[in-house]
């Protein structure tokens, strides 16, 4: 498939699809939390010394968070609740849109109002927003990479503990999609569900079975639609009963391509309504060839444990 295929329209499992992570209310004060106890990390309870020593206590500033590379910015949200809890005095101004790409050198933002607060607030919010974007940054690449095939990129769990809503959030900023976010959200049977179910004579299939069944059983039906059955599977040879079972989605964990490729002629032949998902080493050089394999999504940890923040600074206007 080539890079000017018309784009095809993306597949969601019969049963729903994961929550998706976006600004709203409750993950506003979720972010208020986080952001007073960073505060308290870097201020010890006490003050910064040094802006109380150096700086006057009516001097007043305007300043700008700069790029110092190019990227996608996230986190404006959190920028601005970092200014409002040091002090109300501070104003924290957006100058490009949540999401936007911006050139090295260009201004995201600007912070004004007493120096000594801004000097407070500056470490924390630049973490935040690097943080952030860097990890919107890293999506976007992905999500460019694959366009045109219809595939989406999804995030994973691995996050950095307390971080998880906000790089999730993060990843929907730069483009992809969040998978499960946590392990409430839906039934994922991974390979050490399946050893153990092994030693009761289970397959992946029966898994599925089993999952689905106490879904049924265990909640209201309303709930139990909308959560989603995923197993994993690692041998293309599981994937016969797998899909004679009925999961939302089956997780293609390591496969090559070829064997990619016949798991979907294999889907498309019996079940047509199951997304498949691939997963597994996959890179920024890989991950347009995995897509092209036809498979329906690709999920992968990279943006959230391992891409590099985006440079920030403060600088005087």
């Amino acid at each position: 498939m080539s890079h000017s295929s018309p784009a095809l329209q993306p597949r969601m499992p019969s049963g729903g699809d994961f929550r998706q992570e976006v600004w709203s209310e409750e993950l506003a004060a979720h972010a208020q939390t986080c952001v007073r106890s960073w505060l308290a990390e870097d201020l010890g309870y006490e003050a910064d010394w040094t802006s109380v020593g150096l700086v006057a206590p009516t001097a007043v500033a305007e300043l700008n968070v700069v790029a110092r590379t190019a990227g996608v910015v996230a986190g404006l949200p959190v920028g601005r609740l970092v200014c409002e809890l040091v002090d109300q005095e501070l104003t924290f101004r957006p100058l490009v849109a949540e999401g936007a790409k911006v050139g090295a050198g260009e201004a995201v933002a600007s912070v004004a109002g007493p120096v000594r607060d801004i000097l407070v607030a500056e470490r924390t919010l630049l973490n935040a927003m690097g943080r952030m974007s860097g990890v919107a940054t890293a999506v976007r690449r992905l999500v460019d990479a694959v366009a045109g095939t219809g595939c989406l990129i999804y995030d994973t769990r691995k996050t950095v503990p307390g971080w998880r809503r906000l790089d999730k959030y993060a990843v929907g900023v730069g483009g992809g999609r969040n998978h499960r976010g946590g392990l409430f959200d839906a039934i994922l049977i991974k390979d050490n569900h399946l050893s153990q179910l092994s030693a009761e004579g289970l397959g992946p299939g029966d898994a599925v079975k089993r999952g689905r069944a106490f879904l049924e059983d265990t909640f209201p039906e309303t709930r139990a639609q909308g959560m989603v059955v995923e197993v994993e599977i690692d041998l293309l040879d599981d994937l016969p009963a797998v899909l004679a079972a009925g999961p939302d989605v089956v997780l293609l964990d390591n496969m090559p391509l070829g064997a990619l490729q016949a798991a979907v002629a294999m889907r498309d032949a019996a079940s047509p309504e199951v997304v498949l998902e691939a997963s597994g080493g996959i890179t920024l050089e890989t991950v347009r060839s995995v897509a092209e394999t036809g498979v329906d999504r690709i999920s992968t940890g990279w943006p959230t444990h391992d891409a590099p923040w985006l440079d920030l600074g403060l600088d005087w206007g």
